[in-house]
């Protein structure tokens, strides 16, 4: 018997659900940084075992969008809802509810197997944890719950199996070799995406995205031009930064962390360009995949 199955992962934005994701796949397949809406697409992450496929589906985090960038990033949210198996529903300690009661409503009444994980306990006590478990019992009484510490590994690996178990019986849906369903361009580009989430403050990180224009692999090196995209001039200044120091500790950081994932020499040229509004632009959010 061969099971498989699409296991989705949603919550609100920062509570661990791009950590748990790259816990279980082994690889670090979704960026993460302490800011909100790092996650900006559904990425998927496949993990073969000899009798089980399992498809982990990482989502952006769930807020009220404010322009056509987030809307597209909540129809991703939607998605998940759809083919799911097993649905995931990540929530941090302290958290009070899902920022969207529409979303709320379709998890407390979902006919699929829902998993509560109740992350972060390492920040917490046991009165506390306690506490918090009975009111998520409360809430969503048709939830499995599992107090988890998805950073520090802790109850990962029992989640990991009640999750096989509860996978239905199917072929696989994708090569067994198979890791992700995103092209080599996708990962640059959240590479330098995260590298900026970490660097800059205020506006900047929100009013970017990444295009990789150039990918070509030879034996021994992987050579890259990514183009830096932004809403404005100054924030074309900004991203530079005095005498390009600041886009050459992204490029450079970028570059390392490009190496580990390809397991290759990476050669990594970046250019910044402006490109007015894109965020509210249909025909630029379906070039970048938001769609």
């Amino acid at each position: 018997m061969h099971k498989a199955g699409f296991v989705n992962i949603i919550g609100n934005p920062n509570v661990g659900k791009s950590t748990l994701m790259n816990a279980f796949v082994g690889e670090k397949l979704s960026i993460i940084t302490s800011k909100a809406q790092t996650t900006r697409h559904r990425i998927l992450g496949i993990v073969n075992g000899e009798d089980f496929q399992m498809i982990l589906s990482d989502t952006p985090g769930i807020i009220k969008p404010a322009y056509q960038l987030q809307e597209s990033m909540m129809d991703f949210v939607k998605s998940a809802f759809d083919d799911a198996d097993v649905l995931i529903y990540m929530v941090e300690i302290g958290e009070k509810e899902l920022k969207d009661e529409a979303f709320f409503n379709k998890i407390t009444n979902s006919k699929i197997p829902v998993l509560l994980l109740l992350n972060k306990i390492d920040k917490s006590n046991q009165e506390q944890l306690e506490e918090q478990v009975q009111s998520w019992a409360a809430k969503v009484p048709n939830a499995e719950i599992y107090a988890i510490s998805a950073l520090e590994g802790f109850q990962v690996q029992e989640v990991f199996n009640r999750i096989v178990e509860l996978l239905p019986e199917s072929p696989p849906f994708y090569p067994k070799d198979q890791l992700t369903d995103k092209p080599e361009r996708f990962f640059v580009n959240e590479t330098i995406r995260e590298k900026i989430l970490l660097h800059y403050k205020k506006e900047i990180p929100y009013a970017v995205e990444i295009d990789t224009e150039e990918f070509f692999e030879e034996e021994n090196i992987i050579r890259m031009r990514s183009v830096i995209m932004v809403e404005r001039e100054t924030q074309k200044g900004i991203i530079i930064g005095h005498k390009g120091a600041a886009l050459k500790r992204v490029g450079m950081e970028a570059r390392k962390d490009l190496e580990k994932f390809f397991g290759k020499q990476v050669h990594l040229e970046l250019y910044v360009k402006v490109n007015k509004n894109w965020r509210n632009d249909q025909k630029q959010l379906k070039r970048f995949g938001y769609n």
